[in-house]
């Protein structure tokens, strides 16, 4: 049998994330194998390439991906643009992949089952640390590893559309009529929008995004009808500052919704909650339940689940994890995230201190390391499986010096309507705002284009997975 430090690093997801482990695992000479369910790399991240990112590309390249990719040649874009997902995936994600130093470690449709140790189930501890993590594929193949990198995102497990965190009743028989996460309302997805009531249930910024495309389809589609429901009593939160935000693509994505809403474009439902959902004459009847107790319903055609993301921890099973009762990430890390204390930008940087579990050599990294928490940023994962797999070589000195420099603004927003230049607030600030660096222990962001809190998504979708406030 291989000895532990023959065997590979096992890396979960070729997303972006995924993908820089995987150069940082090949500059530190450590042999890795990167398991990819999709059938090509990025493959969450294509699902919502028709959104902008907020942040430019210089905060969405990996340094250590981008070393390899100037070695083969590689034009990169201008990095003060806001890249689409689509851009991220073709442009970035697929080039990186296919570079001889990656391409023969990539495995494609390796979705995986479990991860267990050799041998050992989560009870036994003589000889744990010393014994291979045994992967588990759907398809029936198994991996030894001495070391497993899970970034797998959350973009397959979407929040339940109910409240109290509970599916609400009826929720699994109208799946048809439900949209999760950032549906190309004005592209591949027009003709299931277009002249039909649709129900935007969310009061994060992929919500937002998803509510002015839909607006914006309705001034050429008669008979669309935009409804907007969420939780709390004012939308304030979505609607941001205004101009006086600080953030002035968010500001001015607050302000467009605020004028649909006024001008009666969107109706706007507040106190909201989705309590029951049944299949009416191919329409959707959802009844809703207001703070006071009272109850109303509203029938519409489609539905918009812009509520967000959770990790799915389920194929660790049988591993010792240590996570956070509420937030779902690490003990270490979820105090530095939660986002009733944090945003984008005021979450200090982390690594593998504050990623560690009590099963020795598991890491989930990424979207997946936030648990549900919507304060995501790309950057931030790339700092994170720097400072694993140098931890994985060995080097603590370097895996214990985490840095973040992000600018105080500009990095967690975009204007939807904004192009891929880079005359956005994304760019370099207008005022002289020191770059801020965060203390050495955890981290902040949002996903991509489309966050949660911010301007949600993915990564994210996003993938930016779709669910950070920051994405």
């Amino acid at each position: 049998m291989s000895t532990m430090n023959e065997l590979p690093v096992v890396v979960i997801g070729a997303g972006p994330v995924g993908l820089a482990a995987a150069a940082h695992l090949h500059e530190r000479g450590i042999a890795f194998t990167v398991l990819e369910a999709g059938d090509t790399p990025g493959a969450a991240v294509r699902q919502w390439g028709h959104v902008r990112v907020f942040s430019p590309w210089r905060y969405n390249i990996d340094p250590a991906a981008r070393r390899l990719l100037d070695e083969a040649g590689w034009v990169a874009p201008d990095l003060e643009a806001l890249p689409t997902g689509a851009e991220l995936a073709g442009d970035y994600l697929q080039p990186l992949a296919q570079l001889p130093q990656l391409k023969p470690h990539l495995r494609y449709g390796a979705r995986v089952e479990a991860i267990s140790r050799l041998g050992l189930d989560r009870l036994r501890t003589t000889g744990r640390e010393s014994t291979p993590f045994l992967i588990r594929l759907a398809d029936g193949d198994e991996l030894l590893a001495r070391a497993v990198i899970d970034a797998s995102g959350t973009w397959g497990t979407p929040n339940v559309l109910g409240a109290s965190g509970l599916p609400a009743r009826g929720e699994s028989t109208v799946a048809a009529f439900v949209e999760h996460a950032l549906p190309d309302v004005l592209g591949a997805a027009r003709d299931r929008f277009a002249g039909r009531h649709t129900l935007v249930v969310g009061a994060g910024h992929s919500a937002a995004n998803t509510l002015l495309s839909l607006a914006e389809l309705a001034e050429s589609a008669p008979g669309t009808e935009v409804t907007w429901a969420i939780r709390t009593t004012s939308p304030s939160r979505t609607y941001g500052g205004g101009d006086a935000d600080a953030l002035p693509a968010r500001g001015a994505l607050g302000s467009r919704l605020r004028a649909h809403v006024d001008a009666g474009r969107i109706r706007l439902f507040t106190g909201f909650s989705v309590h029951a959902l049944t299949p009416t004459d191919g329409r959707v009847s959802v009844v809703v339940r207001h703070a006071d107790g009272g109850e109303e319903s509203v029938t519409v055609d489609r539905i918009v689940a812009a509520t967000g993301f959770r990790p799915d921890h389920s194929i660790a099973a049988e591993l010792r994890l240590d996570l956070d009762p509420i937030m779902g990430a690490t003990r270490a890390l979820a105090p530095l995230i939660d986002p009733n204390e944090h945003s984008c930008g005021t979450v200090p940087p982390h690594g593998v201190n504050e990623l560690t579990h009590p099963e020795v050599g598991y890491y989930a990294v990424g979207m997946k390391a936030y648990g549900r928490a919507p304060t995501f940023l790309m950057a931030t994962g790339y700092e994170q499986v720097r400072s694993v797999v140098a931890a994985l070589a060995g080097d603590w000195a370097a895996a214990r010096d985490v840095q973040l420099d992000l600018p105080e603004t500009g990095v967690c927003n975009s204007n939807p309507a904004d192009t891929a230049t880079g005359d956005s607030c994304c760019g370099p600030a207008p005022t002289a705002e020191p770059a801020a660096r965060g203390l050495a222990t955890g981290i902040s962001g949002g996903l991509l284009s489309t966050p949660l809190n911010l301007v949600t998504l993915d990564a994210a979708p996003a993938t930016a997975q779709a669910g950070g406030c920051c994405s």
